[in-house]
């Protein structure tokens, strides 16, 4: 728990009190990410997400900061991957909205056999330190599941607007319950061809875990990328904790040089998540609420294509996600599309 307040106390002190570093890692990014199964022409399972990030530009070191109280320095120095030379050190802030509904949205009543009601709504804090080879990112989800959420107005919003169907079982949501992620990720670029201005192709991987009562899962994956002009980052990430990974390297990104200004990619990721805990499926931790028994290992399966003009970055998946609970009767589609400006 120590780390925790530390890691919120450090971000709070270099967003506010460090200088960022001259040159290209002094650009900042900032991303909106929006998924929906509308696509898929479906409404149901993972239906919705919408996250807002920014990541901050290359911060001086910790030990400059003079704001920084003597007795946190020990517990710093025992931080992973924060005390490496030569890595850029990065804070991203986010805040998202996930909704999650049964198959059937027109019946009032409770689907025993199908997953439950669920709306989370979270603020994340996170510490990146990277070079052109490595991300290591951690991250502190905090947020609330159930009505607090606002998920069934979000919902009933835009179907209101879109002339939808209407859902009707929203009364039968998981319950208030404020959650908690912490979150550690390391992603790898394990090949790199190609040139600045030029055909290219990367493949990166990655590998983390979460802990807390939202959801307790290891993960794994790999992404692979192909076309013109690559940008020099982590690749093209779904909402996901720790998935901010559209923050240029250095300055032979597309973005920063003033020399190309355009690319163009196509790629194709999985991933795999070992699950021990989902609140969306398992209900609530410290009361009854409706749950379905949910599949201990699920995968995620996305192709697309990356646009970048200037300083914009464009990007749009096509994911399907295989079963996650047991009477599911088949895997879900969705569609995820993220739009980053870096300055």
């Amino acid at each position: 728990m120590k780390y925790i307040v530390l890691l919120m106390v450090l971000s709070i002190v270099v967003v506010f009190g460090a200088r960022p570093a001259e040159g290209a890692e002094g650009f900042g990014t900032f991303s909106v990410y929006f998924e929906n199964d509308f696509i898929a022409d479906t409404d149901q399972n993972y239906t919705n997400g919408v996250k807002l990030s920014w990541i901050s530009p290359d911060l001086t070191r910790y030990a400059e900061i003079d704001k920084l109280p003597d007795w946190s320095l020990p517990c710093i120095r025992r931080l992973p991957f924060i005390n490496e030379p030569g890595l850029q050190r990065n804070i991203a802030l986010s805040v998202g909205q996930n909704m999650y509904t049964p198959e059937d949205i027109s019946r009032k009543e409770l689907i025993e056999d199908d997953r439950p009601y669920a709306g989370w709504t979270y603020f994340g804090i996170a510490f990146h330190s990277k070079n052109d080879r490595r991300l290591d990112s951690m991250e502190i989800q905090l947020g609330i599941v159930g009505p607090e959420s606002f998920a069934e107005e979000t919902q009933e919003f835009v179907h209101e607007t879109r002339d939808f169907q209407r859902p009707n079982g929203w009364d039968n949501q998981i319950k208030n319950e404020p959650g908690l992620a912490v979150v550690y990720e390391r992603k790898w670029r394990l090949l790199q061809a190609g040139a600045a201005g030029g055909m290219g192709f990367d493949a990166i991987t990655h590998l983390g875990g979460a802990l807390g009562n939202v959801y307790t899962y290891a993960n794994g994956g790999v992404e692979t990328r192909l076309g013109w002009n690559l940008p020099r980052d982590f690749g093209t990430c779904l909402i996901r904790p720790a998935g901010d990974t559209n923050a240029p390297v250095d300055a032979q990104d597309p973005r920063l040089s003033g020399n190309y200004g355009f690319g163009l990619n196509v790629f194709a990721s999985v991933e795999g998540r070992a699950v021990l805990r989902d609140i969306f499926l398992d209900g609530n931790t410290f009361t009854d609420s409706h749950s379905v028994d949910k599949k201990h290992f699920v995968a995620d399966i996305a192709a697309g294509v990356g646009l970048i003009i200037h300083r914009f970055k464009l990007s749009y998946a096509h994911v399907f996600r295989t079963k996650e609970f047991k009477k599911q009767k088949h895997g879900h589609s969705f569609g995820s599309i993220t739009l980053s400006f870096s300055w």
